[in-house]
């Protein structure tokens, strides 16, 4: 039985309240559908900005009247200091994945970018630290790592940011560090690389590239690569990100909290391996795509390379990615050809 398995028939054995801000994005909505199936009890806060009522709809429609009966739902805003402290009032765990994504949106808006993602984090540390929760786990960012060239990323060395996206990514964890030195509140930062799966919007100015590009190939549309199509990301499938919030909420080693972790699979995808990648489990559902991709400029704000080292993570809290991005992709497939 592997870490991640024993800590999920611990938790529903015993069973806790969890929080999850961002409840209605894609993220947030994973982690909300995993642990309802686990028979927790959980209270959600999302406003609504990037998150979707469908995407409740759907965990809704995943589980047990009994589990759905278990979440509480409270349309508010990570900004607003007492929508903060109501969600966390009695809570065990808080899962903290609101925010504003995107390098290119903070790069157009970074006032709204910081006043979610610095403003929105520091009032949720805060009731949390107050309410006295058992853990606090935040989405970092692998955005942190700047212009540091290395490959692998490891955890303590980064470099400058490259977009104002990225620096309030660094802000939460000095935030983090700070509240462990002066309150002696812990937390655990995971820093997410290129996390991709069912109910990550393909719409808009900032959809991430595989629902992008998969929405597209099934219309039949164009596919437009930023850069030469060599630039490459440790793409991580969403069930290897539930696996790492769920571990490091439930932590018992004092050795792993207070901490930053990569949350990935340790391994790098070109955007032209990812097209080929794509187009392969499209023809495995009987979609055809014969078009070749449109090459553009790089993208403003963006590091060329980025693959993560996973094993502080691995020691620490006993991670161990399942999906890799093929095996991702498949699993991800008929949710997007659906959707």
């Amino acid at each position: 039985m592997t870490a991640y398995e024993q800590r999920k028939k611990t938790i529903v054995e015993n069973p806790k309240v969890w929080v999850i801000t961002g409840v209605a994005g894609f993220i947030g909505s994973n982690l909300l559908e995993t642990l309802l199936q686990l028979n927790q009890s959980v209270i959600g806060l999302d406003n609504f900005a990037t998150g979707y009522q469908k995407n409740l709809d759907e965990v809704q429609a995943s589980v047990a009247l009994e589990q759905w009966q278990r979440f509480h739902f409270i349309e508010g805003d990570i900004r607003n200091l007492d929508d903060c402290y109501q969600v966390c009032m009695g809570a065990d765990y808080v899962l903290h994945q609101a925010a504003l994504g995107s390098v290119p949106r903070s790069i157009k808006d970074p006032i709204a970018t910081n006043e979610t993602n610095i403003s929105g984090y520091l009032n949720m540390l805060t009731a949390a630290r107050d309410a006295r929760v058992t853990s606090f786990t935040y989405a970092a960012s692998s955005s942190t790592y700047g212009d540091h060239p290395a490959l692998p990323k490891v955890e303590d060395a980064i470099g400058k940011p490259l977009s104002p996206y990225a620096v309030t990514k660094y802000v939460n964890e000095l935030y983090a560090e700070v509240f462990a030195r002066v309150y002696g509140f812990k937390s655990i930062g995971l820093r997410y690389f290129n996390i991709f799966g069912k109910r990550q919007d393909p719409d808009g100015a900032y959809a991430a590239v595989i629902p992008k590009w998969t929405a597209a190939m099934v219309k039949n549309d164009d596919v437009f690569v930023n850069g030469d199509g060599e630039t490459s990301r440790d793409f991580n499938f969403i069930e290897n990100a539930v696996q790492a919030n769920i571990l490091a909420a439930t932590t018992e080693n004092e050795d792993a909290k207070n901490q930053i972790y990569n949350v990935a699979v340790g391994d790098r995808t070109t955007l032209n391996e990812l097209f080929t990648a794509i187009q392969s489990a499209l023809a495995s559902n009987s979609i055809n795509f014969d078009k070749s991709p449109h090459y553009r400029d790089f993208r403003e704000g963006d590091v060329r390379h980025s693959q993560a080292d996973i094993g502080k993570a691995k020691r620490l809290l006993g991670y161990e990615p399942k999906f890799n991005i093929v095996q991702g992709i498949a699993k991800a497939m008929p949710w997007y050809i659906s959707s």
